[in-house]
């Protein structure tokens, strides 16, 4: 049998060779030498490199010169950042935070009906799932900062409002702070990190069964809402927890989630019914975004309006306190037991009180500073939006 070299029959070559390997040398052979089928292939695949050569270069030059298309929709935030004089960069974070306090204002500036004094439980995740580190430094610690920003900035625009602390975990509601109208207190109640390790899964519907019976005895005049920050995916109940859903919306309750992790039905369902507001938290600064858009007072509803002016009285009772000054003569103040000389006297009973507003509990009179309601009102009647000069 002869065989092929270079392209020309060889005469001499042995018998003995197998078709097989003939063949494979006639394709290895002629995928290099041979200018018909090999010289096909190169030419075939030069033309799949310049196909896929010019499907890369399909994207550039819409956004402008030699960029991508992907690169012309690309904000680049940092080209607003402007240098001073001296080279810093203090003024434009001044700005920054100067006009995100702002942006409250820029909304309708109609009067609307809300209720200033308001009745709120933060209820705070502490299952494992806060030991996630996508949010840095991890959901936990964040949860906590934000936790405390939250209180500071809430009762500052909302000065006769109390506030309480639940957190969820190993598959129980634990009562971290009571309800207050300090927000000292409740810092510290959330200032032991160790205290609050997450631990096991959350329940929640044992912790919304807590914080409906700490609203239980509130009266008509006043909101009750709760606000949850949740980073798991689950949630472990001892029982139907739609029927906690629809015991929350009989007591008017206004329950507002912020997922850390991702949506749950469950959750989205718990805000939709109470008339509440769901957001799931994309990163560090829209985590912080979601929660303070909750700090001023909800507008109050049409059947909720209509039932308050209709069984509701339109005045309501308040006292207003004389202040003990340092030297007075020590005495028990009636919310801690404690011996102290500085308080406030409650114009009905008499008995001393450690700080305003509360409700003293001893004729369950609303006591209250004259700076604290004057404070309230600026949510009834906003000021119209300004421009800057």
């Amino acid at each position: 049998m002869s065989r092929r070299r270079n392209g020309r029959i060889d005469p001499d070559a042995e018998d003995s060779v197998s078709d097989n390997s003939i063949d494979d040398f006639d394709d290895d052979d002629d995928e290099f030498s041979r200018p018909g089928r090999g010289g096909a292939k190169a030419r075939k695949g030069l033309g799949s490199a310049k196909t896929i050569a010019n499907s890369k270069n399909k994207g550039k030059g819409k956004g402008g010169g030699d960029s991508y298309a992907w690169e012309a929709s690309y904000t680049r935030t940092w080209d607003a950042v402007q240098e001073d004089e001296g080279g810093s960069l203090e003024l434009s974070v001044k700005d920054f935070i100067a006009r995100s306090r702002r942006k409250r204002l820029l909304e309708n500036p109609t009067a609307v009906r809300r209720t200033i004094i308001r009745h709120l439980i933060l209820l705070i995740d502490l299952s494992r799932a806060m030991n996630d580190r996508d949010l840095r430094p991890s959901r936990f610690d964040l949860a906590l900062e934000y936790s405390r920003a939250f209180i500071v900035e809430w009762f500052d625009q909302n000065p006769l409002g109390q506030i309480g602390i639940v957190g969820m975990r190993s598959g129980i509601g634990e009562r971290i702070g009571e309800m207050s109208g300090n927000p000292q207190d409740l810092l510290r109640s959330i200032a032991d990190r160790d205290k609050l390790l997450p631990e096991g899964e959350p329940s929640l519907q044992n912790a919304l069964d807590m914080a409906r019976g700490s609203m239980s005895h509130l009266p008509s005049h006043s909101s009750r809402e709760i606000v949850i920050i949740f980073g798991a995916l689950t949630t472990c109940d001892p029982d139907n927890i739609h029927d906690t859903v629809d015991a929350c919306v009989k007591d008017k309750i206004r329950v507002s989630v912020v997922a850390l992790a991702a949506e749950m039905k469950v959750c989205r369902d718990l805000c939709d019914k109470t008339g509440g507001s769901f957001s799931v938290a994309m990163n560090e600064g829209h985590f912080r975004d979601v929660l303070f858009e909750l700090v001023p007072p909800p507008a109050q509803r049409a059947s909720s309006a209509k039932t308050a002016a209709g069984l509701a009285a339109e005045l309501m009772m308040m006292g207003f306190p004389t202040r003990l000054p340092d030297s007075s003569a020590p005495s028990f103040c009636v919310c801690h037991a404690i011996i102290k000389s500085d308080g406030f006297l409650c114009p009905r009973c008499q008995v001393k009180l450690c700080d305003v507003p509360t409700d003293c509990d001893v004729c369950g009179l609303m006591i209250v500073s004259s700076p604290h309601l004057a404070r309230s009102y600026h949510h009834l009647f906003p000021v119209k939006a300004f421009k800057p000069v």
